[in-house]
């Protein structure tokens, strides 16, 4: 089937397979790394997230808790702001006013927590698990569908690392009594020092973030496919004002003499014959080429005229042999015997005559 189609088609179909698998090829690594820059973006803003929050629970825990413990004593209601994760998480979500933060979620996911609001789900509780099964592991993050939407999420282990927290969730009796007034005496105690008691983690929408790195797929991919096809189309013309239409006059030429035409069309033989020495100037392949068919076409041109006027020589001699040939059987026949028998007799008899 490919045999029968023209150069110009064969080569534009091998390099249309050609930039199709290197579009494949280069389309597979391309979605695979801006997959990866997106996670990767999804994934830095969540630690700077995570970071902001850690600095708002060092600066409760440092500044703000001892200024507000002494008065939490002398008060019948627990004031939840001297707890680190209870102001990290409400200055979370005066940032998620903002509409650009607004599908964000922070949480300090706890198996047993105080406030009922930081209870771990099953999902979180699985990676608390994982944290306490590997107590080198540092983070986890990944994808979660919520709410209807897939949310990237970064998760950290926390774990009891000062002996003063324990005061509030050691047993209910050490407790303030404040807390255990608001808070009752089933939740958040009997934690123990450095036990992995939950996963500080927080959902980044993904959604826009890979929908901006799909734009940009189908945009550097559209850019590769203008790219190819006007690659394709500029060696298509490359090919056939350099290649092809050379080669036409000296494929002309070579039918014609594979067909023994070549002196038929003297006009038409003329221009082709014009065409190749044109060609024949040339400093390329084709050039050299072209010389070397020209000499060719004029050898063969000068041959065919010698083979003719020998042709001519030797049709003249085989005309000529053939009049003596002819000559020869006529003088050999016995009616011209008899004549030129009868012509001597006439001969001798006029030559007696003359004699008398």
């Amino acid at each position: 089937m490919l045999g029968n189609l023209k150069l110009a088609t064969k080569f534009t179909l091998l390099l249309s397979i050609v930039f199709l698998c290197t579009i494949l090829i280069s389309g597979f690594a391309l979605s695979k790394a801006l997959e990866q820059r997106a996670e990767d973006e999804v994934n830095y803003r969540g630690q700077v997230l995570i970071q902001m929050m850690n600095s708002v629970t060092n600066y409760t825990n440092n500044h703000i808790s001892p200024l507000l413990s002494s008065i939490s004593e002398q008060q019948s209601q627990f004031t939840p702001e001297i707890v680190p994760s209870y102001s990290a998480r409400e200055v979370f979500e005066n940032l998620r006013n903002h509409q650009e933060y607004a599908n964000f979620l922070y949480k300090d996911a706890t198996i047993n927590p105080t406030n009922l609001r930081d209870k771990a789900d099953d999902f979180e509780m699985n990676l608390i698990e994982q944290f306490r099964q590997d107590s080198k592991l540092e983070s986890l993050s990944g994808f979660r569908n919520l709410f209807g939407e897939q949310l990237f999420y970064s998760s950290r282990p926390l774990a009891i690392k000062q002996q003063s927290c324990l005061r509030c969730h050691s047993t209910p009796d050490q407790a303030p009594k404040s807390q255990v007034a608001t808070y009752g005496t089933e939740n958040g105690f009997n934690w123990k020092l450095d036990e992995i008691i939950a996963t500080q983690i927080i959902y980044v929408p993904a959604s826009k973030v890979f929908e901006n790195a799909r734009q940009t797929f189908s945009l550097v991919i559209g850019i590769f496919i203008l790219i190819f096809t006007i690659v394709i189309l500029v060696i298509n013309y490359s090919l056939k004002m350099n290649v092809l239409q050379p080669i036409r006059p000296m494929a002309k030429l070579a039918e014609k003499i594979s067909m023994d035409t070549i002196d038929g069309d003297t006009e038409n033989k003329d221009l082709e014959l014009t065409k190749l020495a044109v060609i024949a100037k040339r400093t390329d392949e084709l050039g050299k080429l072209g010389k070397v068919f020209y000499r060719m076409v004029h050898e063969i041109q000068t041959r065919e005229q010698a083979w003719k006027q020998q042709m001519e020589q030797l049709r003249v001699q085989i005309d000529q042999a053939k009049k003596n040939k002819q000559v020869e059987e006529i003088a050999g026949s016995d009616y011209f015997q008899k004549l030129n028998a009868e012509a001597k007799d006439i001969r001798n008899k006029w030559s007696d005559n003359d004699d008398e």
